[in-house]
């Protein structure tokens, strides 16, 4: 049985629930998002079964990340993934602050049952980051898209994220952007 630990309805948009990562539940349909064309930026696209299982295992077995199946109305919409910059690599990689929190999301492909208008990601990302600030402890949320992923940069700009520096990493040029506590 899935454990909702998040729901928030939205007028005209839907009910939209979090639930955690089961990784021998949800393999087949993470592994169909992650190793797909459009989530290039993900990183993945090369892992087989295996290897997407290993690692949501390993997230999954932390206190300081978490992975999330996000559902609009019953149906899987994204992938959100939370971590705390300090205990991950990434925290040495910019002036992380306590109380950050980091966030990656990746929208799920388009399903003929879930439709979506102008406005979905906008609204989707009003209730992921009302999660994210419900922890009291949250005291600005981290964002680091790949800076050739322009769609990203420009959707956490227009939803209020300040832009920071743009960082080489291994796998990617980070661009970092922060969203303070209101």
């Amino acid at each position: 049985m899935t454990t909702t630990v998040y729901r928030q309805h939205i007028e005209g948009f839907g009910t939209v629930t979090l639930a955690p990562v089961e990784p021998d539940r949800d393999l087949d349909l993470l592994y169909g998002w992650v190793t797909e064309e459009r989530a290039r930026f993900w990183g993945m696209r090369e892992a087989d079964r295996a290897r997407v299982r290993e690692i949501y295992a390993h997230l999954d077995a932390l206190d300081t990340h978490h992975a999330y199946l996000v559902h609009r109305d019953g149906r899987p919409i994204a992938l959100f993934q939370t971590y705390r910059p300090e205990a991950d690599p990434i925290g040495d990689c910019y002036d992380a602050r306590p109380g950050d929190i980091g966030i990656h999301l990746l929208l799920g492909p388009p399903d003929p049952q879930v439709t979506r208008r102008p406005g979905f990601t906008s609204d989707l990302l009003t209730v992921l980051i009302a999660f994210v600030l419900a922890d009291p402890d949250c005291r600005r949320i981290v964002a680091e898209p790949d800076a050739r992923n322009f769609r990203a940069v420009r959707r956490v700009v227009r939803t209020g994220f300040t832009l920071g520096p743009v960082v080489e990493l291994p796998d990617k040029e980070a661009q970092f952007a922060f969203l303070e506590r209101p």
